[in-house]
């Protein structure tokens, strides 16, 4: 059971009754209790505290009331006692000034300092507590430093704020652009091949039957492999749910550089001969860069096969302690050196090469693509490698 709610409204209740007893009794111990000329000052201030999470505003009005009440009915009729008490109660009122500063717009916590400001002078002259100006003066500035403190702690709440919704942003667009490299990568390959093998089956058909089934058997593997990427992508962001509701981790592997096999012979099937070459001593990767390897390579032979117009291309992948290097280069008509080609040309592939250059960057790697002058296209990656100890 929450006790909280009943204690708050237990001392809101009780607090006109202890304003009373305390003004009552003057400068002597209520009810021939000792020490009640102490506690009942000191209560006037500390009971409006249960609300100042909530309602600080209202918490400062009650102490401000309070200590007004005191300084009249209790500190006049004795100025030598309490003295300590009511400075403590000056320093109550200038921390819930702060705090209010910290939890409320400037131009509530600005009207707070204000009004508690001239309540303490208020209080000064009812009780006949001071006479000195600098008395007066110093209980102002130490308001002012409340404030002050109050106030940058707020600002520093609000760039907090800001900085941590501009990270979810960041975060959320990071995201969003991670999975749309994937589904383009992993869908636009396979859509090419299908659309080539389609156009190849329907202009043989009625001549060439044998040549025909062959595309449509294409078209029908290419699709099949193309869904189960699809269901590998969308169970990578939804989880496969368990029986009791959790998401369980998915067991298929992500492709890598050792399925470029497989990518191969499917260029083959539309058309486009690939030749690899591997340079360097093989070694593992990490499942990042592997992943990411395989993808650019994907990506630079689909290009080749949509945008080329040959019918060969090369593939060279190199290994060294430093980086793995990635180099796709096809054999089409010549073009527009690198330096003068529009940017049309340039951005052959669509958001393909910005994928590609986007899954580079990420990696802390180096992309550069363009035609070249001698003929045909080039795309070139470097890709820094763990160092390994």
């Amino acid at each position: 059971m929450n006790l909280r709610t009943p204690l708050t409204w237990f001392l809101l209740g009780s607090y006109p009754l202890v304003v009373a007893a305390a003004a009552a009794n003057g400068g002597t111990d209520s009810f021939g209790l000792p020490g009640m000329r102490y506690t009942l000052p000191l209560l006037v201030v500390v009971m409006p505290l249960v609300l100042l999470p909530r309602r600080p505003v209202i918490a400062l009005a009650l102490m401000l009331t309070g200590c007004l009440v005191i300084a009249a009915y209790v500190w006049s009729w004795e100025f030598g006692y309490l003295r300590d008490v009511r400075f403590l109660q000056f320093i109550a009122i200038d921390l819930t000034v702060g705090y209010i500063a910290t939890h409320r717009p400037p131009r509530v916590s600005i009207l707070a300092a204000t009004v508690a400001c001239v309540a303490e002078v208020g209080v000064i002259a009812v009780g006949r507590l001071a006479s000195a100006p600098s008395f007066v003066l110093a209980l102002a500035m130490a308001m002012l430093a409340a404030w002050l403190v109050g106030n940058r702690n707020r600002e520093r709440r609000a760039h907090a704020d800001v900085v941590r919704a501009q990270e979810a942003s960041q975060a959320i667009t990071a995201e969003r652009l991670r999975i749309a490299r994937e589904l383009h990568d992993m869908v636009a390959h396979s859509i090419s091949i299908i659309a080539i093998q389609a156009g190849v089956g329907a202009r043989v058909i009625d001549t060439r039957p044998v040549e025909a089934r062959s595309s449509l058997q294409a078209i029908e593997t290419t699709s099949r492999q193309a869904l189960a990427g699809l269901r590998r992508a969308v169970g990578a962001l939804r989880g496969k749910e368990t029986s009791d509701g959790h998401h369980a981790p998915l067991l298929e592997p992500l492709p890598g550089l050792a399925d470029l096999d497989r990518l191969i012979a499917v260029t083959a099937d539309a058309g486009v001969t690939v030749e690899l070459r591997w340079q360097g001593a093989r070694r593992p990767l990490p499942s990042d860069l592997d992943l990411a390897a395989f993808r650019i390579i994907q990506e630079a032979v689909t290009n080749v096969v949509r945008h080329s117009g040959t019918d060969a291309c090369r593939v060279t992948i190199g290994h060294d302690d430093a980086e793995l290097t990635l180099e796709i280069v096809d054999r089409g008509p010549a073009g527009p050196a690198a330096s003068d080609a529009t940017p049309e040309t340039k951005s052959r592939g669509g958001f393909g090469l910005l994928g590609m250059r986007e899954r580079a960057t990420l990696l802390r790697g180096h992309f550069t693509a363009g035609p070249r002058p001698a003929g045909g296209y080039r795309v070139a990656v470097r890709l820094p490698l763990p160092r390994t100890t």
